[in-house]
């Protein structure tokens, strides 16, 4: 009965969805995910270029603009990367606490005022 409850578990958790090796565990690996550079803090162009995988993926056409058709359920006014874009650097803002220009680690762990 044991070996069957055993072997009936390493099932369960054999067929457990791994996370992806590009999946983020820690905001330790986000950062070092979105910091292209290295230098240990998150620029605005590395936060759009990271930020931007969602809509780049959604542009099938690759215009540039997130038509009705690309977005989820198939509606809603285009989008322009530019739109897109400035949106990601009003959000970059908010979440740059102490206005310096840059996120470190415990800027990106908060959640943006």
């Amino acid at each position: 009965m044991r070996a069957r409850v055993l072997a009936g578990c390493i099932v369960l958790v054999a067929a457990l969805p791994l996370p992806s090796p590009a999946q983020v565990m820690a905001t330790a690996d986000y950062l070092a995910r979105m910091d292209g550079d290295g230098d240990g803090r998150v620029s605005l162009g590395e936060y759009q270029a990271w930020m931007s995988y969602a809509f780049d993926g959604m542009d099938r056409d690759g215009d540039g603009v997130l038509a009705a058709h690309e977005q989820p359920g198939g509606k809603g006014p285009p989008l322009p990367r530019a739109v897109h874009l400035a949106r990601l650097a009003e959000r970059f803002g908010r979440q740059d606490a102490n206005g310096d220009g840059w996120l470190d680690a415990r800027e990106l762990a908060a959640p943006p005022r």
